[in-house]
């Protein structure tokens, strides 16, 4: 039985959009491209209308797509048993041939488990058959580390997939030569063996009593390591958006991608190191997309892993004025706020501006590799102030690898050193601003410097969020927001898991999300993922996969990290 109500919302959902591929089936290879959050959430995610677009660009594919329902819509799929439906079509996803999920964050992984079971498919890939869809996962997430995932997923594209979604649809036609006619385990064997594309059931993991790896062994014919896919010329595929509605975080703003990769090293930043090597578009290029944007929406979104450090950002954001385009920017190094930039912004009509200082001691913001001075960052900020920026967005981690409760005062001090510089400036002095803090537990990530490091128990990270909620108490125009601390944990969890996580994410998701219940019901100490340090010459569970950078080189790192916090190893 299928709800007429779910099909209604369906349509009306699509009434507001703008550049949907709708294709006849007949015929076709049939691909329902998966976000595991919400409608509002993954359209949003220029990777996903990438992937999209890239799909959707074959003659005899036909890509739609499906999301996590809101509650009201889980219940009805729940009243009428409903199987998950395709937003274009609104066909059951059991009929597709492949279910892709396209996962960028580790606290979605349990909504991959809901949306399989809403779709009525067996949540466990050993339950499957030849009569169900196959199941493929892609994302930064995955390609950070896909271990704790391998008992839902038949495989997984590891990197960058513009140019190998391409060369797995090429193997897919090959085995399934007419649609429904085919093996799977043909089909996995083939693709396991093709770069970038990571079939779990092929590498088998042993543990010590200790509970530690010893070995992950793939299978004969199949490469001990998997390597992370990128491309190399990214000017070859136009990654801008191609689906508008106003049913989004960017409404009335097309977004275009800048660049990949960063230079700086920044030893936290995963982004910095999956993303290697560092990568600009052509100016040519962005201005010929940022044209076509234009046509779609009044304001052009930069987006890219370092934007502030495109070598012709001013030259690019003058050409968008000149077209009457506003512009925007989801964040600025502190050494690239100028004022002629800042000028464009304005003129592009943003009053809000974004920072990140990490840290509030220059102590520790040397150990992370983002050595800025107080003197830089308030330089920035009265830049930000006398070009007409009216609020002021810092980004800071607690619980970063040898913070003490000064590196957390000094942090209390620099946001009111900021409150300060503004209210020295005759703008700020005359005109409405705010300063947001915006602070976050450090979660240490697979293939950076600190993925040796855990993560700092949650009791102290809730006394540190106190210690500064406290110290910025009456600082009229001072904002502080962050994220829960329980949830560092359960990210870090997933984040640093192996396959015997998969056991907890179940656990999960037959309570219903209640992670407290799950990680009481299973056998495993989820702190020895979290909260222990790693030790050197340990093998994680990610170290199959080949990020492009040695694994030494990050030794090297880290430990040099270590030396300059005074931190012994």
């Amino acid at each position: 039985m299928i709800s007429w109500k779910l099909v209604q919302k369906a349509r009306r959902t699509l009434e507001k959009e703008r550049g949907t591929v709708r294709k006849p089936w007949g015929g076709k290879r049939t691909i329902c491209l998966i976000y595991p959050n919400t409608y509002h959430v993954g359209m949003s995610n220029l990777g996903f209308q990438t992937v999209y677009q890239c799909l959707n660009s074959e003659d005899d594919i036909v890509c739609e797509r499906a999301f996590l329902p809101d509650p009201d819509d889980l219940r009805e799929y729940d009243d009428t048993q409903t199987p998950l439906l395709s937003l274009e079509s609104q066909k059951p996803l059991p009929e597709f041939d492949i279910l892709a999920f396209s996962i960028s964050f580790e606290n979605d992984f349990l909504n991959v488990l809901t949306l399989l079971q809403l779709a009525h498919v067996p949540v466990e890939s050993q339950l499957r058959g030849e009569e169900h869809p196959l199941v493929i996962g892609g994302g930064v997430s995955v390609f950070l580390n896909p271990e704790p995932l391998t008992e839902f997923f038949d495989l997984f594209i590891l990197g960058e997939g513009e140019e190998v979604i391409r060369e797995f649809l090429d193997l897919y036609r090959q085995a399934f030569p007419k649609k429904g006619r085919g093996e799977k385990e043909d089909l996995l064997k083939r693709a396991g063996r093709v770069e970038g594309i990571y079939v779990p059931k092929f590498y088998q993991v042993a543990y010590a009593d200790d509970g530690k790896i010893r070995a992950m062994n793939p299978e004969p014919g199949f490469p001990p390591q998997v390597k992370r896919r990128w491309v190399k010329e990214i000017d070859r595929f136009q990654t801008r958006s191609i689906l508008f509605t106003p049913e989004t975080e960017f409404k009335e703003m097309a977004l275009v991608e800048v660049n990949r990769g960063c230079p700086r090293g920044c030893r936290f930043c995963a982004a910095c190191f999956v993303y290697h090597p560092f990568r600009n578009r052509r100016l040519s290029s962005l201005e010929t997309l940022s044209k076509v944007g234009l046509t779609d929406e009044r304001r052009i979104g930069l987006t890219g892993t370092a934007v502030s450090d495109y070598p012709h950002l001013l030259s690019l954001c003058q050409s968008i004025l000149s077209q009457q385009g506003g512009i925007s920017f989801s964040s600025l190094r502190v050494d690239a706020v100028t004022s002629s930039l800042i000028q464009c912004l304005r003129a592009g009509g943003s009053q809000s501006v974004a920072i990140a200082p990490e840290s509030g001691s220059e102590r520790l913001r040397k150990v992370l590799r983002k050595g800025y001075t107080d003197e830089e960052i308030l330089n920035a900020v009265n830049t930000l102030v006398e070009n007409g920026i009216r609020q002021i967005k810092c980004y800071f981690l607690i619980g970063l690898p040898s913070e003490t409760d000064d590196d957390v005062k000094a942090m209390i001090l620099l946001a009111k050193k900021i409150r300060h510089q503004i209210l020295s400036n005759p703008r700020g002095q005359r005109e409405r601003w705010r300063v947001v803090l915006s602070i976050n537990p450090f979660v240490p990530k697979p293939a950076t410097p600190f993925q040796w490091a855990p993560l700092e128990e949650v009791a102290e990270l809730k006394r540190k969020l106190k210690m500064i909620r406290k110290g910025l108490e009456g600082e009229k125009g001072v904002e502080v927001i962050h994220d829960l601390p329980k949830w560092a944990y359960i990210q870090a969890l997933l984040s640093k898991g192996d396959r015997r996580i998969g056991k907890i994410l179940m656990a999960a998701h037959r309570h219903h999300g209640e992670w407290g219940l799950a990680l009481r019901e299973t056998n495993i100490n989820p702190d020895f993922y979290v909260y222990r340090k790693r030790d050197l010459d340990e093998i994680f569970p990610w170290d199959f996969i080949d990020h492009g950078i040695p694994k030494e080189r990050l030794k090297e790192e880290y430990l040099k990290a270590m030396e300059e916090a005074g931190i012994k190893i």
